[in-house]
This record gives C-alpha cells, structure tokens and sequence, in this order.
C-alpha cells in the first residue's frame, strides 16, 4: 500500500502496513518508509 512519507516528501511503498482503528473508530494502516525509518499513517480501509 502506498502512503505519503513527510520525511521523505514523496508517496513511497508502505513497508510493514499494519490495520489500526483510530480513537474515533475509522479504519487506517500505519507502517515505516522503507527509505529513512519514518512512520507512515494512511487514513482509510486498506
């Protein structure tokens, strides 16, 4: 899944996509810029 890296300023592969559910119970996927490290959070359904 691709999500945007803030790090990084571009839209990169996900690498390690986890499924969460936020505080107010919408879906989202967070994982790691496989570049430098940083976490990436995509808001959605995966």
């Amino acid at each position: 899944m691709q999500a945007y890296c803030m790090k990084c300023r571009a839209k990169k592969e996900m690498k390690n996509p986890t499924a969460i559910t936020m505080k107010n119970g919408r879906p989202a996927t967070q994982g790691v810029c496989p570049d430098c490290g940083t976490k990436m959070f995509k808001i959605g359904k995966s």
